[in-house]
């Protein structure tokens, strides 16, 4: 995956063959939100891209809104009663809370 990042926001970016053009939309934003940008080259992507986000921070603020961010560092998760007793067995011998060897895990597998 293409990414791009700016201000705290990621993007994914696609190339459009059809119409010849880079496309983007902002990643990790609630399904009420949509932050989308093109251009025809990288120059004019990256400036679209920096232009959506400054318009949507901006507009946020001028209608008296927070301005989302992706992630809040909260993560709420459901999963198999088996697989949550696994995961803590895995923490314990790492010698590390469920909330550590999670979060060490999430990074890994993100690779961030």
């Amino acid at each position: 995956m293409s990414s791009m990042h700016y201000k705290g926001y990621t993007a994914r970016i696609q190339f459009d063959e059809g119409d010849g053009i880079f496309w983007g939309k902002v990643l990790g934003l609630p399904a009420t939100t949509s932050i989308s940008f093109e251009g025809e080259t990288v120059a004019q992507l990256t400036q679209d891209f920096h232009n959506a986000v400054d318009f949507y921070v901006a507009d946020c603020a001028k209608s008296g809104k927070k301005a989302l961010k992706p992630a809040s560092g909260k993560l709420m998760l459901r999963v198999a009663p088996e697989v949550h007793s696994a995961a803590l067995i895995a923490a314990q011998a790492h010698g590390q809370s469920l909330n550590q060897w999670a979060a060490k895990v999430l990074q890994e597998a993100a690779q961030v």
